[in-house]
């Protein structure tokens, strides 16, 4: 997972922002999916 990612994932957990853990989550997944198609 990207550092940038992290720290935002980090950052939105501590602030307990639901809105923001679920859209990380999907920019996470479509990176993954898009990067890494055989996983």
């Amino acid at each position: 997972m990207p550092n940038w990612l992290v720290n935002q994932m980090r950052k939105a957990y501590l602030e307990k922002n639901r809105y923001q853990i679920k859209l990380l989550n999907q920019c996470w997944n479509f990176y993954r999916k898009k990067n890494f198609p055989q996983q």
